[in-house]
């Protein structure tokens, strides 16, 4: 009779359950990473659709810039042979192309789009354009097309002159620079060379930003870290009515708050009048309008999110440590600095990082109580996207401050990473 190795079949018999068992469990996890991802893709499609596609929009919008491109293409195809490191204008031909253009951009009421983007480059060209424009439309095309050069310098004289014409040219890229370096305050001189403007505004404007915003942080974690601490060792009762009052700033409208604060600091405000009735002042202060103003009703603004992060680590301390220090002979003051700050940290770094990059981009509370001293970056972007439509330097001057906050997170994320080394 055959002779049948029991032991070797039982093996491969289980051999193969093993290696269906593991297809199983290859197939269930499969079916469990789709369910999760299908509960994350509308979450995804929210992040896409509300932070990743505006940041793009906007990184994109600041180097693209077709609108003078698309109102003279011709003028600026003749443009292209042109040197514009010279000293003379360019010949007739390229100045009767664009007198064609202009009558027709006249005609369709798009001349002021024109103007409007060299003027940009050149202060003062907006009117000869509109000017010209108007003279143009009147005129016959035939006529535009053998002597409109000379019909544009009768017509104005500043057509003769070669900067108007280095700016059209240097405008007509549909892909350029220009408006990352007017948010750095440089420009181009007719060398091609990156050099710096006469009049810096846009640099200053970012460090003012810087200032404001790390005056509010500073006051937020002064005046938010006892009051945390306060919070974090008073009985159940008290601190849960104390947090309602910490709590009162998020169920009342940003707009209210905003306005309490100008009643408060205008010239004849509260605060002037009880500074007069208490002989503490002979006339009111001008504090509305102001810088100071702007801290003040913005430290008040973001105070609570400083004192939420303090707040949330400083309950999860043990007390005991601080007793143990004192029964051990230190002094409450030294244990208080050398045991129970350090363990604090990780709040008063998260409530300070929320602070800051809340403070940097507002605009709304600057813009109502700051006045023209008290605005910060954030209030320009918003003024060459509302009133100037200057989308392009917005972009540029929006990607630049994403930078900057980018830049600082990343020091404040080395900074906080080695000291929490050394905390452990």
């Amino acid at each position: 009779m055959p002779q049948f190795d029991l032991t070797t079949n039982s093996n491969k018999v289980q051999s193969v359950l093993t290696v269906e068992e593991m297809a199983q469990s290859r197939k269930i996890q499969r079916r469990r990473k789709l369910i999760a991802f299908a509960f994350v893709t509308p979450l995804l499609v929210f992040v896409m659709i509300a932070f990743i596609a505006p940041i793009g929009t906007m990184l994109y919008r600041s180097v693209y810039n077709p609108t003078v491109a698309q109102l003279i293409p011709d003028t600026l195809e003749a443009l292209s042979d042109w040197d514009e490191s010279s000293d003379a204008r360019p010949d007739d031909a390229v100045l009767n192309r664009f007198a064609v253009e202009l009558r027709q951009l006249a005609i369709d009421r798009d001349s002021g789009k024109l103007a409007e983007e060299i003027n940009r480059g050149l202060p003062g060209s907006s009117s000869v354009i509109k000017a010209t424009g108007r003279k143009m439309k009147k005129m016959d095309p035939a006529l535009l097309s053998s002597e409109g050069a000379s019909l544009l310098i009768a017509t104005k004289p500043q057509w003769q002159t070669v900067e108007i014409w280095r700016v059209m040219k240097k405008s007509g890229a549909i892909f350029t620079d220009s408006s990352y370096l007017t948010a750095l305050d440089l420009d181009r001189n007719s060398d091609d060379e990156i050099v710096p403007r006469d009049t810096q505004v846009y640099i200053q404007l970012y460090l003012k930003s810087l200032k404001i915003a790390l005056t509010i942080t500073l006051l937020t974690a002064l005046i938010g870290f006892p009051l945390s601490y306060y919070l974090a060792t008073a009985s159940p009762k008290t601190a849960n009515t104390l947090m309602v009052f910490v709590l009162l700033p998020f169920w009342t409208s940003l707009l209210v708050r905003t306005t309490s604060w100008i009643a408060l600091l205008q010239t004849n405000g509260v605060v002037n009048s009880v500074l007069q009735y208490l002989h503490v002042i002979s006339e009111p202060i001008e504090m509305l309008y102001t810088e100071f103003a702007t801290v003040i009703a913005m430290t008040h603004i973001l105070l609570p999110f400083m004192i939420l992060p303090l707040y949330s680590v400083m309950k999860g301390i043990d007390p005991s440590y601080l007793r143990a220090a004192m029964s051990l002979g230190a002094k409450p003051i030294p244990a208080f600095i050398r045991i129970y700050m350090p363990m604090t940290v990780p709040g008063l770094s998260a409530g300070a990082l929320l602070v800051f990059i809340i403070s940097i981009g507002y605009y709304i509370t600057p813009a109502l109580v700051g006045g023209t001293d008290g605005q910060m970056i954030s209030n320009i972007i918003a003024f060459h996207m509302q009133s100037s439509n200057n989308w392009e330097l917005a972009a540029a001057l929006g990607s630049l401050l994403l930078a900057l906050i980018l830049l600082l997170y990343w020091i404040y994320d080395r900074l906080v990473g080695v000291s929490n080394i050394k905390l452990g």
